[in-house]
């Protein structure tokens, strides 16, 4: 089992359905893993842009984690403005990003840029999967961290060669879907205290602990 193969077992495993992404030269290997996949339908867009922001479109609508699926590069920093929107927002995602081979992270390599770096300020967290066995325990956190708490994106960057790397590792991983009420796209059916207070004219603090409308 190759890296991109173990990577879609995991998504599988979270309960993953849908991708939305565009392919590149760093993502192939998970592209391949996609094709002989029939649990997983990919979506195609025509700019790695519009997949993130496709993916923000599923989260709110299903209260389940949009996953996106983009390149290395260009691709990678085309997704920037969606991770973004998804992080001021408070919308649950997992943003995958192709990456040059672990030893040519740093060289300057064709299309490389540092896309952990340049998400920093705008993810929950991010990780670079610099081998294989870390796979499980990062796809867990990544998936917890974006559904708990203020819910938010996370960025996972995917150096080529851990990919296609075959060597067997144990596996282990929870089960557990999650799906996250989102402020401003869900029915609110109490108000908040001081909302409360203001409209039922609440003279004490009694009175405010008790209010409702």
């Amino acid at each position: 089992m190759t890296g991109a193969e173990l990577l879609v077992e995991l998504l599988l495993k979270k309960g993953v359905t849908t991708v939305f992404g565009y392919p590149g030269g760093a993502v192939l290997p998970v592209y391949d893993a996609l094709y002989d996949c029939g649990g997983l339908e990919h979506v195609l867009v025509r700019h790695e842009q519009a997949a993130v922001h496709a993916a923000d479109g599923y989260a709110r609508a299903t209260g389940g984690v949009g996953v996106s699926l983009v390149t290395s590069g260009s691709g990678a920093t085309n997704a920037i403005t969606g991770i973004a929107t998804a992080f001021m927002d408070s919308v649950p995602l997992i943003v995958l990003t192709g990456q040059v081979s672990t030893d040519m992270i740093g060289l300057d390599s064709f299309q490389e840029v540092d896309i952990y770096g340049m998400t920093m300020s705008i993810t929950k967290h991010n990780y670079i999967v610099m081998k294989k066995s870390d796979l499980p325990r990062i796809i867990d956190e990544a998936f917890y961290l974006a559904t708990t708490g203020r819910p938010g994106p996370v960025l996972i960057d995917l150096p080529k060669n851990v990919m296609m790397d075959t060597t067997p590792i144990k596996c282990e991983i929870s089960e557990q879907q999650i799906r996250t009420p989102i402020r401003g796209y869900s029915v609110h059916r109490s108000g908040y205290s001081i909302q409360c207070y203001h409209f039922n004219g609440c003279r004490t603090t009694s009175d405010l602990d008790s209010a409702s409308i």
